[in-house]
């Protein structure tokens, strides 16, 4: 699908992974969406006129409301390669499987309005307590019609700027409660028996013994595992997948890096990587906050 969120103020707040946009009275929330209807625009301006708008905010209200997706994959997968041409081609780049000069498909505006719409409420889902749909509504319209803005540029500069910095101090906080969380399970867990410590601060307990070489930090490996975050949330599982993982130790996280090194082929270990040695300030949005300390179930299947 396409990449419709550029980097900005929208990204900035959705990467937050809280709600950014706390606002003291409706009309600040007002305003503060109509800014973020902008800044959607924006990032649609190559492919607003293939989508009805109605269809749009259906989809953004329905995705928002924690409703499914309408359209089924297979179409969805059709519909995404369609705009992605038609955006190509108005870009100017030569796109597959078109031959130079020819025009890209025609797509049913509704459906693209629905699919687009649906893919921007996913996006948002992180402040969806936060928007004002209607709001942001009127500026997204009012940016793809080329009409004038009913908001002062000063004004649309400061709302910008406020949102930024709500963002950037709920980020904060969140980090600093994440590592000091992280300090206190990692000490309650130090002194539970069979646990061991790394210099470096890497927690591990031996879940099942192996009797084959370890890895060294050049090697790829093949692995069953199991993330969770300290209260148990599952954000990725090979498991899951039905599929060992295979990558280079060079190519992780540096508390995988170090941790898989203990281990002799065949063993099965339990990780606890405090967040410095894990995704550290910037976290992996939406899924795992900043400075989070992660838990993995490691199983070493195979050095290659």
């Amino acid at each position: 699908m396409l990449t419709l969120l550029r980097a900005g103020t929208l990204a900035l707040l959705v990467a937050a992974g809280t709600p950014a946009l706390a606002a003291e009275t409706a009309t600040d929330r007002a305003r503060t969406s109509h800014v973020l209807g902008l800044d959607v625009a924006e990032s649609l301006a190559q492919v607003g006129e293939d989508l009805d708008l109605a269809a749009f905010e259906r989809a953004l209200v329905a995705t928002l409301g924690g409703q499914p997706p309408v359209i089924p994959d297979a179409e969805r997968q059709q519909l995404g390669l369609a705009l992605a041409q038609r955006v190509a081609v108005r870009s100017g780049r030569p796109v597959p499987g078109l031959p130079p000069g020819s025009e890209p498909p025609a797509v049913d505006r509704a459906k693209a309005g629905t699919l687009v719409g649906a893919d921007i409420g996913r996006s948002l889902l992180p402040l969806k307590d936060e928007v004002d749909v209607p709001a942001l509504m009127k500026g997204l319209r009012e940016t793809l019609a080329g009409g004038p803005a009913t908001m002062a540029e000063a004004e649309i500069t400061a709302v910008r700027q406020a949102m930024v910095a709500r963002a950037q101090a709920r980020a904060a906080a969140t980090a600093q409660a994440e590592r000091d969380a992280g300090a206190r399970a990692l000490a309650d867990n130090r002194a539970k028996p069979g646990v061991f410590a790394t210099a470096s601060g890497i927690q591990y307990r031996v879940e099942r013994q192996g009797q084959g070489p370890r890895p060294r930090a050049s090697d790829r490996v093949r692995v069953h595992y199991r993330g969770t975050l300290l209260d148990g949330t599952e954000f990725d599982s090979s498991y899951a997948r039905n599929e060992p993982a295979v990558f280079g130790l060079g190519q992780v996280i540096a508390g995988w890096t170090e941790g898989l090194q203990l281990m002799p082929i065949g063993a099965k270990y339990r990780f606890w990587i405090p967040g410095d040695l894990a995704y550290g300030p910037r976290g992996s949005p939406p899924n795992i906050p900043p400075n989070a300390t992660l838990v993995f179930d490691v199983e070493l299947i195979d050095i290659l």
